[in-house]
C-alpha cells in the first residue's frame, strides 16, 4: 500500500528553503482544490518530492463515513458507492490522504480489481479498491509523471475528466467517485508529458537548485538535522506549521466571499487570448487561481497583481505549440496585455477591497507580487518572518549567521547564434564550421522495427502489449490481466459434471482462467548516427539534414520512443546524447552541432554498437532502430572503407534494424549510402523519400529486406 498514513515523520513544509513559486502553488491548491493541482518541473535533487509530500500535513482533515473504503462524505455520500447504500452511522475524522502512484504500477493497482472467478461462479461483484479510490477527496501524487505508461495516463485522464473511476471486466462493471488533487513531479531531461495530461494540471512551476552558497548551506544543515532526529526537527517547526495550517483554514473560509470583478475577468480572457492557449480551461484555472490568491492575501477582491501571478502559474505549460518550444511566458507581453485591458470595475474606483478581518488584514496584509506573498513587516514596524520563511535556529547553527539569501533568478540559457549571423563556411576553432540552423520539420514516414516485440507501450512497432486487439488466449502468469471469457468458459466446460455443478452458475476454478493475448504498438530506442564531417558541411545540405533529423525526433516524441544521438567527424565519434526520453535534449544537441573534418564512418558505427550493447543489458525488451544519416563516404583512419564495412556487418549480425538516410547531393552520385544500407541489411531512403506521402511502402521495404537477409 502506497497511501501515506503518517507512519513516518514528514519533513516540515515550512522548513523547505527557497522555492517560493512551488510553495505558493501548493498552498493555493490547499486553499482551493478546484485550481486543479500542480506540475513541478525541475532538475534532479531539488527537493520537489519533499515539498509535495510535506503538503499533506497542512491539509485540513476530512469527515468520512466510518467503514467506507471510498471515503464518502457523510453529508453527501456517493449514491453509486460500491460500499453503499450508507445508513446514518459513525463519522470518522481523518487526515487528508496523500496517495503515491508508482510509475510502474499495474492497471489493476490504479483502478482496482474485480474477482472474476467469484463474478462468474457466484454473480458477486467482489471489488478490491485501487489507488484512485484511496485518493478520493485527497491528493494523488505521481513522481516522475512523464515516465508514466500511456495506458495509466489514459485512466488518469478519464478519472480527472469525469470525477469517477470505472472498472469493467467482461460485462461486470463497478463505478466509484474519484475526485482528487493531482500533483506531479518530473525531470524534463527524461521527456515531456502528453499534451492532454499536461493540460489537466492547473498550475506548473519550474524549480532549480539555488546558486547562492548561503542558501545551499541552509538546505544542507536542515537536511542533516532532520536525518539525525526527524521527530525533534519537526517539533522545532511545529509552531510554524500550525500557523500556516490556520492561515490555510482562514483563506478557505474567506474564499467564497472573494469577488472576481469584470475588469479582472476581462484581463484573464485577454491574457489567455494573447498567448493563444487552446480551449477554455486556462481561463477557468486562471480565474480560480486569482481568487485563491486574493483569499490567501486576506482580500475579498481580485486585483491586477493576482491576475498576473495567476498567469505566471497557469499558462506556461499551456502555451507550448510543439514539443521543442521551451516552457515559459513573455512577461513583457503579459504586462502589456494587463495594462491594455486593465481598469477598475464600475463602482469600485479601483480601491483595494482588503478584508480587515482576514488573516492579513491591515495595510501590510498583501504581498507586492500578486497578493500571494506573505507579509514581511509586523504590526510594530519591525521585521517579522511569515510562516513560509521563518527559520528557527538549528542546534548547530552558528550565532550571528546570516539567514539564507533569496534564490538567485535563473539565468537564461545562452542561445547559439542565428544561422544568418554566421558567415557561410566560416571556420570555427579547430577547423570546424559554425553550426547552422535546421530547416522546418516535416511529417515523416513511420520507420518500424520488423517482427513482434514485447517492449514498453508506445506507437511505433508491433508488439504484444496489455492493450490493443485480441489475438489469442493463454494461462495467466501471476495476476490475471484482461480476461478472455470465451477461452475461460471453454476450459471450464468439460469439468462441470465432475465438479458437481447444479443451478445456473458456472463452476470455475483458477486453473480455468485464461487471459487475452493482445497486439498493439511498442516504443523503441531510436539511435541516430549523424555524419558531421566536412563532406556534409555545405550550408544548405546540413540545414536540410538537421531538418530531417529534427523531423524524426518529433516523430519519436509522438511515438513515445527513447532516443540517442551519436555524431562522427574528424578522427572519432561522440555520444552527443545518451539514450533518453527527452526529445528536447536531442533537438538542443542537434542545433549546436558543428561540422568539419574527415568522415570516420566506422567509428560512428562501432560507437553505436557499444551503446546498443549497454542498452540491451539495461532493458532487453526495448528493441532498437538504428538511423544512420550520412552520404556514405568513409575517409577517416586506416582502411576506412574496409573498417566501415566490418562495423556494418557486426551490427547486422546482431539483428539490429537499420535505416540509412542518404544525404548525397549533386548531379553525380556514388550511391555509397545504398551500399552501407546493404551491409547493414537495412533500407536506404533519400531525404525526399523521408517526407513522401506513402506510409506503408517504407514499412514493407524494411520488413522485406530483413526477411530476404
Amino acid at each position: 500500500m502506497t497511501t501515506a498514513h503518517n507512519t513516518t515523520q514528514q519533513y516540515p513544509f515550512t522548513a523547505v528553503v527557497g522555492m517560493d513559486d512551488l510553495r505558493l502553488a501548493l498552498l493555493l491548491n490547499a486553499v482551493s482544490p478546484a485550481v486543479g493541482g500542480v506540475l513541478v518541473r525541475g532538475e534532479k535533487g531539488t527537493a520537489k518530492s519533499t515539498a509535495v509530500r510535506a503538503l499533506s500535513a497542512l491539509m485540513p482533515h476530512v469527515d468520512v463515513i466510518s467503514g467506507c473504503r471510498f471515503a464518502c462524505a457523510p453529508e453527501a455520500p456517493d449514491p453509486g458507492c460500491p460500499d453503499g447504500p450508507h445508513e446514518a452511522g459513525a463519522v470518522e475524522d481523518r487526515p487528508t490522504r496523500m496517495v503515491e502512484l508508482p510509475v510502474g504500477a499495474s492497471e489493476d493497482r490504479l483502478v482496482g480489481a474485480l474477482d472474476i472467478e467469484r463474478a462468474l461462479s457466484e454473480g458477486v461483484k467482489a471489488f478490491e479498491p485501487g489507488l484512485l479510490a484511496d485518493a478520493h477527496r485527497g491528493i494523488l501524487y505521481v513522481d516522475e509523471v512523464n515516465l508514466l505508461h500511456d495506458h495509466l495516463v489514459d485512466l488518469l485522464l478519464d478519472a480527472a475528466a469525469m470525477g469517477a473511476s470505472y472498472v469493467e471486466r467482461e460485462g461486470v462493471s463497478v463505478r466509484h467517485a474519484a475526485r482528487f488533487l493531482l500533483v506531479g513531479t518530473m525531470n524534463p531531461e527524461e521527456g515531456e508529458l502528453r499534451p492532454q495530461l499536461l493540460d489537466r494540471f492547473g498550475l506548473t512551476v519550474e524549480v532549480a537548485a539555488s546558486r547562492e552558497p548561503d542558501q545551499r548551506v541552509a538546505v544542507v544543515r536542515r537536511r542533516l538535522a532532520y536525518d539525525a532526529d526527524p521527530a525533534g526537527f519537526a517539533a522545532r517547526w511545529a509552531a510554524e506549521e500550525d500557523e500556516l495550517r490556520h492561515r490555510i483554514t482562514a483563506a478557505r473560509e474567506l474564499l467564497p466571499g472573494v469577488t472576481l470583478g469584470d475588469a479582472a475577468l476581462r484581463q484573464i480572457a485577454a491574457t489567455c487570448a494573447a498567448f493563444e492557449v487552446d480551449g477554455m480551461r486556462a481561463d477557468i484555472v486562471m480565474a480560480r487561481t486569482a481568487t485563491a490568491l486574493a483569499a490567501w492575501a486576506g482580500r475579498t477582491a481580485v486585483l491586477e497583481e493576482d491576475v498576473r501571478q495567476a498567469a505566471l502559474l497557469a499558462l506556461p505549460h499551456r502555451r507550448r505549440r510543439n514539443p521543442f518550444d521551451a516552457p515559459g511566458l513573455d512577461e513583457d507581453k503579459l504586462d502589456q496585455t494587463l495594462e491594455e485591458f486593465g481598469g477598475a470595475d464600475e463602482g469600485t474606483d479601483g480601491e483595494d477591497d482588503r478584508d480587515p478581518d482576514g488573516p492579513d488584514g491591515g495595510p501590510d496584509g498583501g504581498g507586492p507580487d500578486g497578493g500571494g506573498q506573505p507579509p514581511q513587516d509586523g504590526g510594530d514596524g519591525g521585521p517579522q518572518e511569515s510562516p513560509l520563511t521563518q527559520s528557527p535556529e538549528l542546534p548547530h547553527q552558528q550565532e550571528g549567521e546570516a539567514p539564507p539569501a533569496p534564490e538567485a533568478p535563473e539565468q537564461p540559457r545562452e542561445q547559439p547564434a542565428a544561422p544568418e549571423q554566421a558567415q557561410e563556411g566560416a571556420p570555427a576553432a579547430g577547423g570546424e564550421k559554425a553550426a547552422v540552423g535546421a530547416t522546418e520539420p516535416f511529417r515523416t514516414r513511420r520507420l518500424d522495427v520488423p517482427g513482434l516485440g514485447e517492449g514498453a507501450d508506445g506507437r511505433r512497432s508491433r508488439a504484444r502489449t496489455a492493450h490493443g486487439r485480441t489475438t489469442g488466449a493463454r494461462r495467466p502468469h501471476g495476476t490475471l490481466g484482461k480476461l478472455h471469457l470465451a477461452a475461460t468458459v471453454q476450459a471450464a466446460a468439460p469439468h462441470q459434471r465432475a465438479r458437481g455443478r447444479h443451478g445456473r452458475g458456472l463452476v470455475v476454478r483458477r486453473d480455468d482462467l485464461r487471459e487475452a493475448v493482445r497486439e498493439g504498438r511498442e516504443g523503441n530506442l531510436v539511435l541516430f548516427v549523424v555524419d558531421a564531417s566536412g563532406s556534409m558541411a555545405a550550408r544548405k545540405r546540413m540545414s536540410a539534414v538537421k531538418g530531417a533529423v529534427l523531423s524524426l525526433l518529433l516523430d519519436a516524441y509522438q511515438r513515445r520512443d527513447k532516443i540517442g544521438m551519436i555524431t562522427f567527424r574528424g578522427t572519432g565519434a561522440e555520444l552527443a546524447l545518451p539514450p533518453t526520453s527527452s526529445v528536447e535534449a536531442g533537438a538542443a544537441r542537434l542545433e549546436q552541432l558543428p561540422t568539419g573534418g574527415r568522415t570516420p564512418l566506422s567509428e560512428g558505427l562501432l560507437r553505436a554498437h557499444e551503446v546498443l550493447r549497454v542498452e540491451r543489458m539495461r532493458d532487453a525488451s526495448r528493441r532498437p532502430l538504428l538511423v544512420v544519416v550520412t552520404d556514405g563516404r568513409a575517409t577517416g583512419g586506416p582502411e576506412p572503407v574496409v573498417r566501415a564495412t566490418r562495423a556494418a556487418r557486426l551490427l547486422a549480425g546482431e539483428g539490429t534494424a537499420s535505416v540509412v538516410v542518404d544525404c548525397e547531393a549533386g548531379p553525380v552520385r556514388l550511391g555509397l549510402a545504398g551500399e552501407l544500407a546493404h551491409e547493414l541489411q537495412g533500407t536506404a531512403i533519400t531525404l525526399d523519400e523521408l517526407r513522401a506521402d506513402s506510409v506503408s511502402a517504407l514499412v514493407r521495404t524494411v520488413q522485406g529486406n530483413r526477411k530476404a537477409a
